[in-house]
């Protein structure tokens, strides 16, 4: 149970964290999105960690709930792969970092199919 409480706060404080500080969430935005819409979904996408985590709460939505974050981390995956491409080509020192988040994505979707069931 811990490790449902500990994979809904980090998924509520991630979503909150998309209005602290959406300019970090801007920058990772696919470029083949139109800019005018890179706000809206930094928006929707923090909406939907923070619904979508909450559900894994209640007994009653679990299920459903850790469906829609792996389709959220699915949806995403693009957001992280531009990460990486601008992180190489700002020549940023972290960029292996960003690489080496890349498979941590498939851990996450791991971790919300074990509430599936």
């Amino acid at each position: 149970m811990l490790s449902l409480y500990f994979m809904s706060g980090l998924y509520i404080a991630a979503g909150i964290y998309h209005f602290v500080n959406p300019r970090f969430f801007l920058k990772i935005v696919p470029t083949y999105i139109p800019l005018k819409h890179h706000l809206s979904l930094v928006n929707i996408s923090g909406v939907f960690e923070i619904l979508f985590g909450a559900m894994l709460i209640s007994e009653s939505t679990r299920v459903l709930g850790a469906w829609l974050l792996i389709a959220l981390l699915i949806a995403v995956f693009p957001a992280n792969i531009q990460m990486s491409v601008t992180f190489w080509q700002k020549k940023n020192p972290f960029f292996w970092g960003t690489v080496a988040r890349l498979p941590l994505q498939i851990v996450l979707i791991w971790w919300a199919w074990t509430f599936t069931h």
